[in-house]
């Protein structure tokens, strides 16, 4: 009878310790909205670099909590420790009411460790420097007035971040949901963990959804917008840029920003300085590096541990319905000022710029200058926007990072 009690006992006690027992609806509907996203990620292609380890990380810590718990230090007395078969020695001590107790630390889940790189703000500017290694500046410096594009592009964030404030969001959660309108990831993770990091997994998710979805997003918002005289211009091409003006551009911008936006620093100084890595041609191992390794590396940490903060209880909220529809407000105007500006430029120029480029000012590099070329392309194939559509498309990733520099700078 023993021996049966025992095992009664042991399978009591596993299934209370279950999921069974300790899930609640908010983690079975998460767990299903993760299922979602890997297959968008798997079978659809939709960022999968980033999208399968967020969704991975969100069905972790829906069916497993405590792999996000923060460690705690319990305090016990010396009956206690005795009871558990807790050594007294080593363990720091507090009295209270003069009873002395012994602190017991325990320890955090294995992903709460890896999202101190993203709550100290380490991962995103680690992400900018691969990125910046992959990145080149050519078309841009080759065609400055594509920098204007770059930057109207972002007014979609200042215009939400003022819808926020108006739909009861505090200026820090108004500016962590704006700028998911700059299209780019690792920017909004980065403010986000520095205004509102309790909203940092709907915004991520937000974000790399919509990054994810720029093919079925931006087309009609282009065709709208354009017409089709203005969609089939097709433009000169571009002046070949020394190896001496790729050289000198990264160091030039990063000293601009980092006297005017010093907030801006820690974001444009890596990708610039992983441009320099590339463009310099002596670190060729640091680059690929950059690029590969390291990249590859903080982006699996990066996307885990962002997906693991989105449990049910924090997720499964009205204040995430309205991040989710505010994003996609942003990244849509982000996409539209884009357009706008480059019909601006298409009148100034006489028609020699397809407005076409401005859609691509949003970060989301490469794919919104590739959905430029397509678009494009449907309306006169002998159309090759994919160089020019690039400049704009850089452009917006300094803009993201500047726009987050202001944002920092004026609601931080």
């Amino acid at each position: 009878m023993e021996i049966l009690q025992g095992f009664m006992d042991a399978v009591k006690g596993i299934f209370e310790s279950s999921g069974l027992q300790t899930l609640n609806w908010q983690n079975y509907v998460m767990i299903g909205v993760s299922i979602v996203l890997l297959y968008l990620a798997i079978k659809k292609q939709y960022e999968p670099l980033l999208l399968l380890p967020i969704a991975f990380g969100m069905l972790l810590v829906n069916l497993y909590p405590q792999i996000m718990a923060a460690p705690q230090t319990e305090l016990l007395t010396k009956a206690e420790c005795l009871a558990r078969d807790i050594s007294l020695s080593g363990h720091a001590t507090t009295v209270i009411d003069n009873v002395t107790y012994y602190e017991n630390p325990t320890y955090g889940g294995l992903l709460y460790y890896l999202y101190q790189g993203v709550k100290l703000g380490i991962y995103p500017p680690l992400i900018f420097l691969g990125i910046g290694c992959m990145t080149d500046f050519g078309p841009l410096i080759s065609n400055p007035k594509s920098l204007i594009l770059g930057a109207a592009a972002q007014i979609g964030i200042f215009v939400t971040f003022t819808g926020a404030i108006f739909l009861g969001f505090t200026e820090a959660e108004a500016g962590a949901i704006g700028i998911i309108g700059g299209a780019d990831g690792p920017t909004a993770i980065y403010v986000t963990t520095k205004l509102a990091p309790h909203l940092l997994g709907s915004i991520a998710i937000a974000a790399y959804s919509y990054m994810a979805l720029v093919p079925i997003i931006q087309p009609p918002i282009m065709k709208a917008l354009t017409t089709k005289k203005e969609r089939s211009v097709v433009m000169e091409q571009l002046r070949p840029v020394s190896k001496l003006e790729k050289i000198m551009f990264p160091i030039i911008v990063v000293i601009v920003i980092a006297i005017f936006l010093p907030d801006a620093a820690p974001l444009v100084g890596m990708l610039m300085l992983g441009n320099l890595f590339k463009e310099s041609g002596v670190v060729e191992r640091l680059a690929k590096t950059a690029q590969n390794e390291l990249m590859n590396i903080i982006t699996i940490f990066l996307g885990t541990t962002v997906g693991a903060t989105a449990s049910g209880q924090n997720f499964l909220t009205f204040s995430t319905i309205k991040i989710i529809v505010l994003g996609l407000i942003a990244f849509c105007m982000g996409t539209a000022f884009g357009l706008l500006f480059g019909k601006l430029m298409y009148k100034f120029t006489g028609g020699k710029v397809n407005p076409l480029i401005g859609s691509a000012g949003v970060s989301a590099v490469p794919m919104a200058a590739r959905v430029s070329q397509k678009v494009g392309q449907q309306e006169n194939p002998g159309n090759f926007l994919l160089m020019h559509a690039m400049g704009p498309n850089v452009a917006g990733v300094i803009g993201s990072a500047v726009a987050a520099g202001v944002l920092l700078n004026v609601v931080g």
